[in-house]
C-alpha cells in the first residue's frame, strides 16, 4: 500500500529510459492469460502468533480457503450470499472463531447443509465481533467446511458504492473494496489477520452491463449468464494470501495490455490516458525479477479506480488498485507502480504476522521500490526519491510520540491504521539501506533474495527477521553485528547513530533558488521551474529554513501570489505538486488558495492528500476551521470510509 509521497520520477529520466527500453512493448491486443504457479503449502502451526486485532485462535482452528458466492445489489448497496470456509485444526478442537464487523449473519451450516451452532460476541469498536462456530472435533489433519450465509451492510467500511455521477463515465455505478488493515471482516466473515493466509475462489454476480475483477485469476473473462439482467464472474487464487488482499471491483471497465503478462483496467474514458501513463509497468516487472527472483503470481495488472479510492495504491495480487491521481500526463508519478509491484515479494509473499510489524511490509517494499527505480531510471533519480522520503521522515519524527517512532510497535487496543505512517515506510527503508551500505550491496542482495525464498508464504515477525539476517547474512560476525545496530533499529525510538542521510546533487540548485526566493525575497520569475523535474519542484515547494516548524506562518501574501501567478500553481495538473502548494498556501492563510483547495478536496479522496490538508486548515483556528467545516460537509459523502473516518477525528462529522 502506498501512503507516503508516491511517484516522484524524473520526467527526463523516464523519457530517456522509455526511448531506449519500451519501444517494443505491446500496447494493443487481447489480454494473455498466464498459468499461475503451483499452490503454496500452508505455514506450519508453529508459525502462527496471537494477533491483538483478531478474535481468531489459529493454533486451535484456522481458515485455509475462502469460497465466495455473492451478489452485488447496487440499489441496496449490499453484497449478499455465502462464504464457504475450509478449516483445519488441532486434534480435539471443536470451535473456530472468525472475525465479523457490520455483517448480518443469516446462518451457519456444514457442507451438507446441516445447521451448526454459532454466536456473535460483544462488539468492539475496532475489532468488531467474534463469530464463534461449533464444529465436530478434529481428529487429525482433516479439513472441515463451514458455510456462512450473510449480507454486508450499506455502510460496510471495506466497500464503497459509487453512483454513476461519482465515476468518470457518469453512466454506470461502481463498487470497490479496500481491506487493509482490518476491514475485510466487514465484507467477508473469516479470520481477518495478516498472518492467517488463505487461498480463495469466488463467484460474483452483478448487473450484466458491468465487469467484475478481483485479485485472482479470472476464469470467465466475459462473465456467464446468471439470470435476468445479470452475469456471474468466477475467480480463483491458489496461493494463500493474507485476507486483506482479497479484493473486488465492479464497474464499467475496459482493458489494455502492456505485454503478455501486464496491462491496465480502467473506465473506458480513462483507459487511453491510463495505458499511456503506466506503460513502464512491464519493464518494472522485469527489473524486479532481476533483482530478487521470479514474480510468483502469474499476471501483474493494474486497475485505475475512481478518485475516491483512499490510498495511492493497494498491492492486491495480480491486480494492483491505483489512484487516478498518479495520471499526471508525463509519467512522473509512476514510482507508485514500482512500490505496489515490490509488494508482490514483500507483503504478499512474506507478510507481517501482525500489524505490530507493519514495517516488514512497507519498509522492505519502500527499499525495493527504490531499487526498481534505480534499475529503470538510474541512480540519480532514485537518490532524489530517497532524499524526499528522508525529509518527510524528519518531519514525522518531530511530530510523533517517541514510542511510535519504533519499527516494532505495540498496537494492542489501538486501530492498526495508527501504525501506518512514514516510520514504517521510510525508517524501514533507511534501515535496509544502512545494512546495504555497511555489509555491501552484493552481500545484502544475496541475503534479501534468499530471505524472500526462505520465507515465502510465511507470516513474519521482527524476531524472525532478526533471526534470519543473523543466520544468513551476519553468520556470527560480531563486528558486523555491532556496526549494524539491528536491535536499536527495530526496538528503539528515533534513528540510530549509524544512519546516513541521502544526498542528491540535483537538489543543490533547488535549495539555492529556494533561499533566493523565500529568504532573500527574490522574484518567482528567477526560479528555473521549467528546467526542473517533479522531485525538484516538490523540494522547492516543501522547502523552509532550518529550524522552522512545518506549517509555520512565514510567507507573505505577496510572495505566495508571485509563486501562484508565475508558476501557475492554481491550475497545476500534478496532484503531488498541488498538494505541496496547498500545504504551504493554507498554512500561511493565503485566501486565493481556498478555491483551489475546495476543488482539490472535492475531486479526489486520497487520504494522503485529504487528511493533512484538513489538519492544516484546522490548525489555522478562526481562519481555517470554518473553511474546513464548509468543504468537508460537501466532500465527506464522496470519500471512502478509510478517509472519512480519519478526517472525522480532525473536523468532526458534519
Amino acid at each position: 500500500m502506498t501512503l507516503k509521497l508516491a511517484g516522484r520520477v524524473s520526467a527526463l529520466a523516464i523519457a530517456a529510459a522509455l526511448a531506449t527500453s519500451l519501444g517494443a512493448c505491446a500496447t494493443t491486443g487481447e489480454a494473455v492469460p498466464m498459468t499461475p504457479l503451483a499452490p503454496a503449502a500452508s505455514a506450519p502451526a508453529s508459525d502462527y502468533v496471537n494477533d491483538a486485532h483478531s478474535y481468531a485462535r489459529p493454533a486451535e482452528a484456522r481458515v485455509t480457503h475462502v469460497d465466495l458466492d455473492l451478489t452485488a445489489d447496487f440499489a441496496a448497496k449490499t453484497l449478499a450470499g455465502k462464504a464457504t470456509l475450509d478449516v483445519t485444526g488441532r486434534a480435539g478442537a471443536t470451535e473456530v472463531v472468525l472475525d465479523a464487523k457490520m455483517l448480518d449473519i443469516k446462518g451457519v451450516t456444514d457442507a451438507a447443509g446441516r445447521p451448526l451452532d454459532w454466536s456473535l460476541g460483544a462488539e468492539d469498536p475496532i475489532k468488531g465481533q467474534p463469530l464463534s462456530v461449533r464444529i465436530p472435533a478434529f481428529h487429525g489433519d482433516e479439513t472441515q467446511k463451514i458455510v456462512v450465509a450473510y449480507s454486508t451492510r450499506p455502510d460496510a467500511s471495506a466497500l464503497q458504492w459509487l453512483s454513476p455521477q461519482q465515476t468518470a463515465g457518469g453512466q454506470k455505478p461502481y463498487l470497490f473494496s479496500q481491506g487493509q488493515a482490518i476491514l475485510t471482516r466487514t465484507w467477508i466473515p473469516t479470520q481477518d489477520s495478516p498472518g492467517i493466509r488463505q487461498s480463495y475462489s469466488a463467484r460474483i454476480t452483478a448487473p450484466a452491463d458491468l465487469t467484475v475483477v478481483m485479485s485472482a485469476e479470472q476464469l470467465t473473462p466475459n462473465g456467464e449468464a446468471a439470470g435476468a439482467g445479470t452475469k456471474a464472474w468466477r475467480f480463483k487464487l491458489d496461493n494463500p494470501i493474507p485476507p486483506y488482499l482479497i479484493a473486488v471491483a465492479v464497474g464499467d471497465l475496459a482493458f489494455a495490455p502492456f505485454d503478455a503478462r501486464t496491462g491496465v483496467w480502467a473506465e473506458p474514458s480513462q483507459l487511453q490516458a491510463s495505458a499511456h501513463e503506466l506503460q513502464p509497468t512491464a519493464q518494472m516487472v522485469d527489473a524486479a525479477e532481476a533483482l530478487y527472483g521470479p514474480y510468483r503470481w502469474g499476471r501483474y495488472d493494474l486497475l485505475v479506480l475512481p478518485p475516491s479510492f483512499p490510498f495511492g495504491g493497494m498491492e492486491n495480487p495480480r491486480l494492483t488498485f491505483a489512484t487516478p491521481t498518479i495520471i499526471a500526463g508525463d509519467r512522473s508519478l509512476v514510482s507508485l507502480v514500482a512500490h505496489e509491484l515490490a509488494h508482490s515479494w514483500s507483503g504478499n509473499l512474506v507478510t507481517n504476522a501482525t500489524w505490530d510489524d507493519f514495517w516488514l511490509n512497507e519498509g522492505f517494499t519502500s527499499y525495493f521500490e527504490n531499487r526498481i527505480m534505480e534499475a529503470v531510471y538510474g541512480r540519480d533519480a532514485a537518490v532524489q526519491e530517497q532524499v524526499l522520503a528522508w525529509d518527510g521522515l524528519q518531519d514525522e519524527l518531530k511530530t510523533l510520540a517517541p514510542a511510535d517512532t519504533r519499527l516494532h510497535l505495540e498496537l494492542a487496543g489501538r486501530d492498526p491504521d495508527e501504525g501506518m505512517n512514514t516510520i514504517a515506510y521510510d525508517k524501514g527503508a533507511a534501515f535496509l539501506r544502512t545494512i546495504e551500505q555497511i555489509a555491501g550491496r552484493e552481500r545484502f542482495d544475496a541475503w534479501l533474495r534468499g530471505y524472500f525464498e526462505r520465507n515465502a508464504w510465511r507470516p513474519m515477525t521482527s524476531e524472525r527477521f532478526l533471526e534470519d539476517i543473523r543466520t544468513h547474512l551476519m553468520k556470527g560476525d560480531a563486528g558486523l553485528e555491532q556496526r549494524l545496530q539491528l536491535n536499536a533499529w527495530v526496538y528503539d525510538p528515533g534513528l540510530p547513530s549509524n544512519v546516513q542521510a541521502p544526498v542528491s546533487q540535483a537538489f543543490a540548485p533547488v535549495d539555492a533558488a529556494a533561499e533566493a526566493f523565500y529568504v532573500a525575497k527574490g522574484p518567482a520569475s528567477a526560479v528555473p521551474w521549467k528546467d526542473w523535474n517533479t522531485q525538484q519542484r516538490l523540494r522547492f515547494l516543501s522547502w523552509r529554513p532550518d529550524g522552522l516548524a512545518a506549517g509555520a506562518d512565514w510567507l507573505t501574501p505577496a510572495q505566495l501570489a508571485d509563486l501562484e501567478r508565475t508558476l501557475k500553481l492554481d491550475s497545476e495538473g500534478n496532484a503531488e505538486l498541488t498538494f505541496a502548494w496547498l500545504q504551504a498556501a493554507l498554512a500561511n492563510r493565503y485566501e486565493p488558495a481556498v478555491a483551489v483547495a475546495d476543488r482539490f478536496l472535492t475531486s479526489q479522496g486520497r487520504r494522503k492528500f485529504v487528511l493533512p490538508l484538513f489538519q492544516t486548515l484546522w490548525a489555522e483556528g478562526d481562519w481555517g476551521r470554518p473553511i474546513a467545516t464548509r468543504i468537508y460537509a460537501k466532500a465527506r459523502p464522496l470519500y471512502h470510509p478509510v478517509t472519512s473516518n480519519s478526517v472525522d477525528q480532525v473536523v468532526g462529522r458534519p
